[in-house]
Parts: structure tokens; sequence; C-alpha cells
């Protein structure tokens, strides 16, 4: 069927079966997309996690500890007026 051929039936309906026919064709839209561009069903996927990532810990500690040690070179020097 073309819309040619659904264009008389569409235009006879009321405006609530328009609404309704509306968000339908806007529901299947969606689906569609989401089916083609996002998961495919059945298929795994890889997922990062933070667990056993033992490169970004070391990366983290070593970041925060340069911070630490420019923190505690600012505060010793500041100049002890009392």
């Amino acid at each position: 069927m073309t819309l040619t051929e659904i264009l008389p039936s569409l235009r006879k309906l009321s405006d609530q079966e328009k609404i309704k026919a509306i968000q339908f064709l806007a529901a299947e839209l969606a689906k569609d997309a989401q089916n083609s561009a996002f998961l495919e069903d059945g298929k795994t996927y890889e997922v990062w996690s933070p667990y056993d990532a033992f490169s970004a810990e070391k990366t983290l500690t070593d970041m925060l500890q340069q911070h630490l040690q420019k923190e505690t070179k600012e505060i010793n020097d500041i100049p002890k007026t009392l």
C-alpha cells in the first residue's frame, strides 16, 4: 500500500485518531532507528570497567601525589610571621 492510497483514509480520521496515527508512526520510526543504529539483538558488546584497571589506578595515584606535594610545598613556602 502506498501513501497515496492511505491519505484519503487518513483525512477521514478524527483528530484523536490522527494523533494516535502520528504516535504510532513516530514509535515505528524510533524502533527502526534504534534497531539499525544501536544494539543488535543477541549480540554481545564489550563494556569497559575500572575493575582491574591497574594502570589507570597508578596514573591517578601519581597525579594525586604530585598535587599533594605541590600543595605541601606551597604551604611550606608561606612566610611565618608569628
